[in-house]
């Protein structure tokens, strides 16, 4: 049972108790768009909530953070106003208080179920870098594609690799995926060929978004790096390995990727994911001391991947990882990212790369679940899987528990279409 109560109902076994107060951006029936967050399946909104003077605080009472159709200007207005935010929304909610509970006119205006709202892009996304930070899904990689005995290149424990994508197609949750066409060259073929991709792929990843920026210049300091960090969400870097394969010489993804990526609609803030912040992997050989910190990074998150077929009625669970194994942090990351000057800004999105771990069945992709289609997935409806078929649905969750406290980040979801002409 969660520590905290609230005087609105939250089921068991949710993701949103009163600890977690994720944030995120909602239309309702009638069109308006604001910025929300949760408790249980209600949804409270921040908007309304200032215009009822219920967050009337010099620190956020400000229009411009809430009523709006992104989280970017309370992304950017730091660690000290986020913890104030959520101060004043627990000693709202919290059984008990009647201010807000008793207020029916104003609970009336701010309160709306979940179901009735249509989750938005977080945030309006300037940049988009993803990493490959697993050391067991680049070894796999490496050991298929590469040299099994050397399966990771030279460089890969000492620097978070990783590379700028897309933020054009980043879409939320629930958005269908179109089958990318694309240029790809078999085997035993002379040419390419150019058409849909055969062998499409999901990637299970976590996700931050950036708070305050730093100036052109000026990198982040490792120490200073979780202050420019402003909460997580799940992401699935969709894949056309097929392309992919073709193109990433000399110069990586390109194409198979860029497609369409998809994340969850709520932002769970650091601050509530503090229970689950643990030691990361050890890392040997030492890093460089521009990436060396004492600050425990890593997060014990339990994540799944469930895949659902035309012919299921439910989802099938094909992954369970944790992200507690991947080897570089989310503060080296963005520091790695910032060392050479470069500048980020609030709303910004990196993802970790693939979510591997050690065994067969906690596999972050399709790739190596089947083992590059050797090993196809089979399924309760009898069906099996190499890569993913057109109606397929891909579902991604991720949360916490610990000590009876449960911390979710909802889930990220999407359909496989047909490819176009």
């Amino acid at each position: 049972m969660s520590e905290k109560s609230s005087w609105i109902e939250v089921p068991d076994h949710s993701d949103f108790p009163l600890e977690n107060l994720p944030f995120g951006v909602g239309k309702r029936l009638n069109g308006t768009v604001s910025v929300y967050t949760r408790v249980g399946d209600m949804a409270i909104d921040l908007g309304a909530m200032v215009a009822c003077d219920l967050l009337a605080d010099p620190r956020f009472s400000g229009r411009d953070l809430f009523q709006t159709d992104s989280l970017n200007a309370f992304m950017g207005s730091g660690s000290s106003v986020w913890s104030a935010v959520r101060y004043r929304l627990t000693e709202l909610l919290t059984a008990g208080n009647p201010e807000f509970r008793d207020a029916e006119d104003n609970k009336h205006k701010c309160l709306v179920p979940v179901s009735e709202l249509t989750m938005q892009i977080p945030s309006h996304i300037g940049d988009y870098t993803d990493f490959y930070s697993s050391i067991e899904h680049a070894t796999n990689m490496g050991k298929m594609f590469r040299d099994p005995e050397n399966a990771l290149l030279p460089n890969w424990k000492h620097i978070p690799v990783g590379y700028n994508g897309r933020s054009s197609s980043i879409v939320v949750s629930g958005t269908p995926i179109r089958r990318p066409l694309g240029q790809t060259k078999a085997d035993d073929a002379d040419t390419p060929s150019f058409g849909p991709s055969k062998l499409f792929d999901i990637e299970l990843e976590m996700g931050f978004f950036t708070g305050p920026g730093n100036t052109l210049g000026e990198p982040i300091p490792i120490d200073k790096a979780h202050e420019h960090i402003f909460g997580m969400a799940i992401v699935n870097d969709w894949s056309a390995r097929d392309i992919q394969k073709w193109e990433y010489v000399p110069l990586g993804p390109f194409l198979g990727k860029s497609f369409g990526t998809s994340v969850s609609p709520w932002v769970v803030t650091l601050e509530a994911l503090e229970p689950f912040r643990v030691q990361g992997q050890p890392q040997d050989p030492p890093v460089l001391p521009y990436l060396q910190t004492s600050r425990p990074g890593a997060y014990d998150l339990e994540l799944e991947i469930l895949l659902k077929t035309p012919k299921m009625s439910e989802g099938h669970r094909i992954c369970r990882t944790n992200f507690a194994s991947m080897y570089w942090s989310m503060s080296q990351q963005l520091t790695h990212q910032t060392s050479n000057g470069t500048n980020i800004r609030p709303g910004d999105l990196y993802a970790s790369g693939t979510v591997s771990g050690s065994t067969e069945d906690s596999f972050g992709s399709l790739l190596e679940l089947t083992w590059r289609g050797t090993k196809p997935l089979q399924l309760p409806s009898g069906e099996e899987r190499k890569f993913l078929l057109d109606g397929d649905e891909v579902i991604m969750r991720a949360w916490g528990e610990k000590d009876g406290l449960r911390i979710g980040l909802d889930e990220v979801r999407g359909v496989v279409e047909p490819a176009g002409d």
